[in-house]
């Protein structure tokens, strides 16, 4: 009698059931229980200074909504939770919103008020700000960069460059001043106003204002009494009119960056 075959058993690694995994829903940001402080714009610290804190004709204080598509008018009751006035309930009480030599502090029990204040008043952005530690890190980073910007640049400008820049905020008295207080005085200009220098270190025209208020300074050119033409000076023939209601040295600058003014700067270079 033949022999049954026996089947072969092949052992099978066991299969994990996979399970559905429900998304992760992303947290919206809450509000924060803190004190708050809010000020003035444009450094302005006046000793009192209130603002509305209700609507009326005169000042319209109303809120819209992008999701109901409606306005909503604003008040500050100081026995109310929500600054809505959909949302206030029963008789309110009034209250004002002062700002004590440019700032308002809001401790976090009057939630109402900085809601109003941070969430709903259309003056925000335009006549005060809340303050912010990151907001202020931040504006202080780029303030920092633009300074090292502006020193580095400060720092490969040549010294009649830096004469030029310097005439801007100082005046005549570069005249006097040696190439490393010309050097030293830039640095000092790049740190305290990194914007205006970077400003005039990219501003062509700086140079050649500097360069026409030289050649007047050495007699090589005249400038009239009234202001409003150059002449050269070894025969008073005229160079230029100045345009009405223009500064002189600006426009004697555009001047020689046209074909005939370009022939003048030669000139007055090689005199200089």
């Amino acid at each position: 009698m033949a022999k049954k075959a026996q089947a072969e058993t092949v052992e099978v690694a066991p299969q994990e059931v996979a399970t559905k995994v429900a998304p992760q829903k992303l947290a919206k940001p809450s509000w924060e229980i803190k004190d708050r402080v809010y000020y003035l714009k444009g450094n302005k610290n006046p000793l009192t200074l209130t603002i509305p804190g209700k609507h009326t004709r005169k000042h319209a204080l109303l809120y819209f909504d992008p999701k109901t598509g409606k306005q909503n008018e604003l008040r500050y009751a100081t026995n109310q939770d929500s600054p809505l006035v959909d949302e206030q309930k029963g008789e309110v009480t009034l209250g004002h919103i002062r700002f004590d030599n440019g700032t308002l502090v809001v401790p976090k029990q009057m939630q109402n008020l900085q809601r109003l204040l941070s969430l709903y008043h259309p003056l925000k952005g335009k006549l005060y700000e809340e303050y912010s530690a990151v907001a202020e890190a931040e504006d202080e980073l780029d303030i920092l960069d633009m300074q090292i910007d502006a020193l580095n640049a400060a720092r490969s400008i040549e010294v009649d460059h830096a004469e030029a820049i310097l005439r801007v905020e100082k005046g005549s008295v570069v005249n006097t001043m040696s190439s490393k207080e010309l050097r030293r005085d830039l640095l000092l200009f790049a740190k305290r106003d990194p914007m205006l220098f970077i400003s005039l270190a990219n501003d062509e025209n700086v140079i050649l204002r500097n360069f026409s208020i030289r050649a007047t300074e050495a007699g090589i050119i005249n400038l009239s009494g009234d202001q409003r033409s150059f002449t050269w000076g070894t025969n008073n023939r005229k160079l230029m009119n100045v345009p009405f209601d223009e500064n002189p040295y600006s426009a004697f600058a555009a001047f020689l960056k046209t074909d005939e003014g370009v022939e003048i700067y030669k000139s007055i270079d090689k005199k200089l």
